[in-house]
């Protein structure tokens, strides 16, 4: 990953609302990384969560751990 292009990236969701409220609403980092992907950036789920706790733009990225997200998988 290219820390300047995940930086780049949260500049650009700090400009425009719709991206940003998109960015809300994804549920996994892979998910981010995918809109920040669509948008030309090289940047990967990996690549956000080594991000966590961090600000670049204005943009704060914090982890948010979902107690039994995966019920029943680990049976």
């Amino acid at each position: 990953m290219s820390r300047e292009h995940l930086q780049r990236f949260l500049a650009a969701v700090q400009r425009d609302p719709a991206l940003k409220q998109r960015l809300v609403d994804a549920i996994t980092a892979d998910e981010v990384a995918l809109l920040a992907q669509d948008m030309g950036y090289a940047v990967s789920g990996s690549d956000i969560l080594r991000f966590n706790g961090q600000s670049a733009s204005g943009v704060r990225v914090t982890r948010i751990d979902h107690p039994g997200e995966y019920p029943g998988r680990y049976v």
